[in-house]
């Protein structure tokens, strides 16, 4: 299976979406790339759009090792990698400077994507995250956990593809998990879109104006 584009696949993804007829949902989009798919998918259910992001906290001197994550929405809040905080000197001071600073980075991007338009409360609701695709489910996975600790009733998880690996494991994490494709020969999401090329802040708007133009 190959999408045109990642508004195809929000096309697609949302006709098997709408088969769950799930109750007022609420759609969130991990941008960049999960807005387009999004859009897509909240125009077919008719329901509100909003963003979760989720910002990575590297592990001193270990970058690229993730000690954590800070996710924005109504309630913004921090998920620790308690292993690799432990692993790494348990230094609070610094975890709440980088807290403070991915914090900061969240409402930068909020505001720039959603201007002055508030925040969708999960409390109580049935919520779908959307994402372009799924490589290692980690971001996914810190999305789901932080829409739970906010109280939603229900969670979704709809991309349209995933290595079978990941699919097995974000089940665990999930009420229910759509994957369109879920092929073995995985190495990247962008191998399963003709186009794949990394959208700018100024596309990430726009396709959420238009959303919401239409509302």
């Amino acid at each position: 299976m190959i999408f045109q584009n990642r508004t195809e696949a929000g096309r697609l993804l949302a006709e098997r979406v709408a088969e769950l007829e799930l109750f007022e949902p609420i759609v969130f989009a991990l941008p960049r790339g999960g807005v387009p798919v999004a859009v897509e998918v909240a125009k077919t259910l008719a329901a509100p759009l909003d963003l979760l992001i989720v910002r990575k906290i590297g592990a001193p001197r270990f970058p690229e090792l993730a000690l954590g994550a800070v996710v924005g929405g109504a309630h913004p809040q921090l998920v620790v990698n308690d292993d690799v905080y432990g692993a790494t000197g348990r230094d609070a001071a610094g975890l709440e400077r980088a807290r403070r600073r991915e914090l900061a980075e969240i409402a930068r991007r909020r505001e720039r994507y959603l201007g002055n338009r508030p925040s969708q409360d999960p409390t109580g609701r049935v919520v779908i995250v959307v994402d372009d695709g799924i490589a290692t489910g980690a971001t996914a996975r810190v999305a789901v956990a932080a829409l739970r600790s906010q109280g939603a009733a229900t969670v979704v998880l709809a991309v349209p593809v995933a290595p079978p690996t990941a699919v097995d494991d974000l089940r665990r994490d999930v009420d229910i998990l759509v994957v369109l494709h879920a092929p073995q020969d995985f190495w990247a999401i962008g191998q399963f879109y003709r186009d794949f090329h990394q959208l700018t802040d100024e596309e990430t708007a726009g396709y959420l104006r238009t959303s919401w133009d239409s509302e």
